[in-house]
């Protein structure tokens, strides 16, 4: 049967690649390679952290040389990639030399930019291992955490969506997504010692800002009150703003681009909070009710009375 029925499924797939959406049949169309985004991310995390991820042993007398091989590899990748991003978003007859011109911008930022990204990144290991009591280790941290990942991958994709490079970016954070269940949207501005504990099924939209030392648990939403108007919102601050030194606890939902939470503030767990909350105010959820309803007793069959 299917073989006598290709023919025909054949041309309607063919039909369909007239579409915009599929270039596969137009030479001049480009785009990253995702597999070689996915590479550059595992080469940074060797880098900032090695032994972790990797067999090197740069810790003898000239670390500089493994440090300085794996950027010269990881800038060569990321090049060809940038160069593929940009002419993808370019319009028909864009200058290559005005992209490739862009392209060493970019490389160029990015990469004076990995010390201070590194910088950081110890400072959110410092606070994943002092808010979280199960941490027996740094080195755990770094090794196993999926939040500490998903916000690895972060800093690394935010350098790029700051320096307006398309797709990358997004196809960086969703490979943590995909692996950890934390949706981090490139755009969003984070400070020092972040932590995601148990990380799993958080979301943190574009245009979120975060300050320093907040501590987010599974589940937590930082998102849009609404997003009906579609691409008229890009842009626009739909996100809310977390100050310094907040906790919020899992599954709670805070919406809106005019929605701040006040420094020092705890939001308790499944909150659903859409107006501003003060400096060091308590959210709680008041008049739960936890009903416990135990199964009736099965009547032994002696004590039925007889009709």
């Amino acid at each position: 049967m299917f073989n006598e029925n290709l023919d025909e499924i054949v041309a309607g797939i063919a039909r369909n690649y007239s579409a915009q959406e599929i270039f596969f049949t137009d030479p001049d169309r480009h785009f990253p390679n995702k597999k070689a985004v996915i590479g550059i991310i595992k080469d940074l995390r060797r880098v900032l952290f090695p032994r972790y991820f990797g067999d090197e042993t740069p810790t003898g007398a000239k670390p500089e040389y493994f440090i300085g091989e794996t950027l010269i590899r990881v800038e060569d990748s990321l090049r060809r990639e940038l160069r593929e991003a940009l002419l993808f978003r370019g319009e028909e007859g864009v200058d290559a030399a005005d992209v490739d011109a862009r392209v060493d911008e970019i490389c160029l930022n990015f990469f004076q930019k990995l010390p201070e990204i590194q910088r950081i990144l110890l400072t959110d290991v410092q606070a994943a291992f002092d808010g979280d009591p199960a941490a027996q280790s740094k080195e755990e941290i770094i090794f196993s955490y999926p939040g500490f990942f998903a916000v690895f991958v972060f800093r690394i994709a935010h350098e790029l969506y700051v320096q307006g490079v398309p797709l990358i970016p997004r196809i960086m954070t969703e490979y943590a997504h995909s692996g950890t269940g934390v949706d981090i949207n490139a755009g969003a501005r984070v400070g020092e010692y972040f932590f995601i504990d148990h990380a799993t099924g958080v979301v943190i939209g574009e245009t979120t800002e975060i300050g320093d030392h907040v501590k987010i648990y599974q589940g937590v939403t930082l998102g849009a009150l609404s997003t009906r108007a579609g691409q008229q919102l890009a842009g626009v601050k739909r996100h809310p703003t977390i100050e310094d030194n907040v906790t919020i606890y899992s599954n709670a939902s805070v919406l809106g681009g005019e929605t701040v939470v006040g420094e020092g503030a705890i939001i308790a767990g499944s909150a659903f909070v859409t107006s501003s909350i003060p400096k060091g105010a308590r959210v709680s959820l008041k008049n739960q009710e936890v009903n416990v309803r135990q199964p009736e007793k099965k009547r032994d069959p002696k004590d039925w009375e007889l009709c």
